[in-house]
């Protein structure tokens, strides 16, 4: 019901970063749409004609980026938008129009919003649903019709309604059991009522959508208008590129702290940085609620904000600001009495975001059969770097930890790039050199002219040994090119889901300020994300929807889901290119991938969480082929019970396989840690449990919720994949070795 794509105005979790300048003059974005258009004409990557054809993409994309679920538009108000402007926005946008359609739309959506909410409290106050009736509604309405009037908007909406409270009711019920089973306290025990839980949630929603500007909603209809051209493509308002600079430098400034908006209109801390500013003072702890914000800490109570169902992205706008400066909170304290607040002013200060650092690990490997082995992991979580001082770079981390790893003799390297979505085309063209010699490590193409290879940059590679890299559906943009590159020169085995995200395509941010007029206000016109390239593999093949496909494939939850590139509106298509210049690919014999993918399918076949996500992922295809949540409470109430009968089976039979592993770990593992810190410190490697959650670098609030979630954990913190990986890893190791004391290098050996 609350549109999950609406990004800008969705509920979300946030750190309190850095502050923005202060403004001028307000930029005219009606000359901001002109001068973008002008320049997706001219330098987008595909030449797409700037017609009526298009300015109906632009409303469709606009529309559905609003009201995804088409639960609030009718199909009469499409139908108007269209008649009105659905051949000329591309004219508006050229004739610095484009705020008026973009003001109107957005005004109807508001009014939407605004009746749909108000008929929630009706139905919420007055309804008595019947939950014995068999009613249902479709879990995603993408595809479906727009309502054809109200009436019909209306009769949806309690369904949807009916579900939100069905829902929360079971949810109830079944944490209460749980805690009952499990001697646990009840964490709903004097929560809201279900229905004042979900009119709290629409309130919350609806202030958000209330609660916009015109740079808001600018971007909100510039943003659709970038994003017809391809998914990447985008309209960035200029707190949004603040925000991304920040995110890539892997520092922030302010206060430290996890933020999340409470359905009730406060906002909570969720977490506390360790040894941030908030940590450093002492006053604000977990769970503590913001109600008010003195982003000056003038001390004067009018300069005191109420925050109270202000969207996040506001509040930590407040709450940023320069380092040294103070905010001030006003805080209800968690535990204290109802309406008992408290004032507390922290010192705002840089705030190193240490769990989104590369960082390395050393699995110490014994085995019966073969030598004990010691693999190094590098886990990169992204291709990091300062963009504006060059202070941070990801491959300089990364080549510390590698360097340091090559010390500790390490007869393996295992490269994670799960849940890596990119960043620098630098960082990664520096670091693919670490592990090869210098060659093309990605082709670069314009919609004009010849591909540009880009080369790594070292002479000869840091590590030459044995090499597993692993990926998932999240693994995207760089994290392609590196592996891509890795791949194509045979230099390591790629382990992973059925394939990475398959972005392949290049943005080029674009000040809009510079575009504009002499004269023009221009302070806050924000940036162009623009196509202008695609990233081609040393192969000639794009990255582009294919993505990578590992050379072991595993089974993942993740294929059940639609992820990737191919599921995302006006994705470019996938090509080919010639190979490379210089492109000359090691002999793919020193892989040994017919012997290793023998002994992972044996243990594939063996493991049964690969049987049980298979199992799961098959179910998950069935749902969202059949589209259908059922409002009847026995049919949900049945539903439950079987997931929950096999979640209880499956933990029977984890608990005591987990239980065998455990101790088979203890015999053949030890597990050493490598930070950055420790690097810097010159510290020796500590052996650690990977099991034991990790609170180096932030603390979090307890969540009582996931409390009740008896699952096992995965033995030595290793799930599946990763075990999986690490026996590749060795096999590799093993094979390799075994080819080279035997002179035979390039092939593998019939047995092992």
């Amino acid at each position: 019901m609350i549109n999950p794509r609406f990004r800008r105005v969705a509920t979300v979790v946030a750190l309190a970063a850095v502050t923005c300048s202060a403004c001028a003059q307000q930029a005219d974005f009606n000359e901001v749409g002109k001068q973008m258009a002008i320049t997706l004409q001219n330098n987008h990557f595909s030449r797409v004609p700037f017609d009526k054809d298009l300015s109906e993409r632009f409303l469709d994309g606009f529309l559905s980026d609003l009201d995804n679920q088409r639960l609030y538009f009718t199909q009469l108000d499409v139908n108007g938008f269209r008649a009105k402007y659905g051949d000329t926005l591309h004219t508006l946008l050229l004739e610095k129009k484009c705020m008026v359609p973009a003001n109107e739309i957005y005004s109807t959506f508001l009014k939407r919003v605004e009746a749909r909410v108000a008929l929630t409290e009706k139905l919420l106050k007055e309804a008595d649903f019947d939950f014995t009736a068999d009613e249902s509604v479709a879990r995603t309405r993408k595809e479906a019709a727009w309502p054809k009037d109200e009436k019909q908007a209306a009769e949806l909406w309690r369904l949807q309604v009916k579900e939100a409270v069905l829902s929360e009711m079971l949810r109830r019920e079944l944490l209460s059991k749980l805690a009952k089973e499990q001697g646990k306290p009840d964490p709903k025990m004097g929560d809201r009522d279900p229905k004042e839980k979900i009119a709290l949630r629409y309130r919350r929603f609806l202030n958000s959508i209330k609660d916009v500007d015109a740079e808001d909603i600018a971007n909100y209809f510039l943003s659709a208008v970038a994003t017809t051209y391809d998914p990447h493509t985008d309209y960035m308002s200029f707190r949004e590129m603040n925000r991304f600079k920040d995110g890539m430098k892997n520092e922030l400034v302010g206060i430290g702290a996890l933020l999340q908006a409470e359905e009730d209109g406060a906002t909570k801390i969720m977490g506390i940085v360790v040894g941030g500013p908030a940590d450093r003072k002492g006053n604000l702890k977990l769970n503590d609620r913001i109600v008010a914000v003195d982003s000056l800490n003038t001390e004067k109570p009018e300069d005191m904000i109420d925050i109270m169902f202000m969207k996040i992205d506001k509040v930590v706008d407040l709450i940023r600001g320069k380092v040294g400066s103070s905010v001030a909170l006003k805080v209800e304290p968690a535990g204290a009495p109802p309406g008992e607040t408290k004032i507390y002013v922290i010192e705002r200060d840089k705030v190193e975001l240490k769990d989104e650092q590369a960082n390395g690990q050393v699995i110490e490997m014994k085995s019966e059969k073969g030598p004990t082995r010691r693999l190094g992991v590098i886990t990169l979580p992204s291709f990091y770097a300062d963009f504006d001082e060059g202070k941070v770079r990801c491959s300089v981390d990364v080549e510390r930890i590698l360097r340091r790893l090559i010390e500790e003799r390490i007869d393996g390297l295992m490269l994670d790039l799960r849940n890596n979505g990119g960043g620098s085309l630098d960082e990664v063209r520096r670091m693919t050199g670490f592990f090869i010699e210098r060659g093309p490590v990605v082709q670069v193409k314009g919609r004009n002219g010849p591909a540009q290879v880009k080369e790594s940059e070292h002479r000869k590679p840091i590590y030459e040994g044995p090499m597993v890299v692993m990926t998932d559906k999240s693994s995207a943009s760089a994290s392609e090119i590196l592996a891509g590159a890795l791949q194509d020169f045979n230099r390591v085995v790629v382990v992973g889901e059925s394939s990475t995200f398959g972005k392949g395509t290049v943005q080029q941010p674009m000040s809009i300020a510079d575009m504009m007029p002499f004269f023009a206000a221009r302070e806050r016109a924000g940036y162009l994300k623009l196509t202008i390239q695609k990233f081609y593999r040393p192969s000639g093949s794009s990255t582009q929807m294919d993505g990578v496909v590992p050379q072991l494939v595993l089974p993942s939850l993740l294929d059940g889901l639609e992820i990737g590139e191919s599921f995302l509106d006006n994705a470019m298509p996938h090509d080919r290119i010639p190979p490379a210049a210089g492109f000359k690919p090691l002999d793919e014999k020193a892989l040994f991938l017919p012997r290793l993918k023998e002994l992972n399918q044996e243990r594939v076949n063996g493991f049964k969480d690969f049987a049980y996500i298979i199992e799961d992922v098959m179910k998950n295809k069935e749902r969202i082929k059949e589209n259908k949540v059922f409002l009847n409470k026995a049919t949900r109430e049945r539903e439950l019970a079987e997931a929950e009968t096999l979640r209880r089976e499956r933990n029977t039979e984890r608990r005591e396989r987990f239980s065998r592993m455990a101790a088979e770990d203890k015999k053949s593992f030890r597990f050493y840690k490598l930070t950055l810190d420790d690097l810097e410190k010159g510290s020796d490697l500590h052996e650690y449990d990977p099991a034991a959650e990790n609170v180096d670098f932030m603390r979090r609030a307890k969540d009582e919720t996931a409390d009740l979630d008896d699952s096992p954990k995965w033995p030595s913190g290793l799930d599946p994949v990763k075990r999986e990986s690490i026996m590749v890893l060795r096999d590799l190791a093993n094979l390799a070795e075994v080819a080279g004391l035997a002179g035979l290098p390039k092939k593998a050996p019939e047995e092992h």
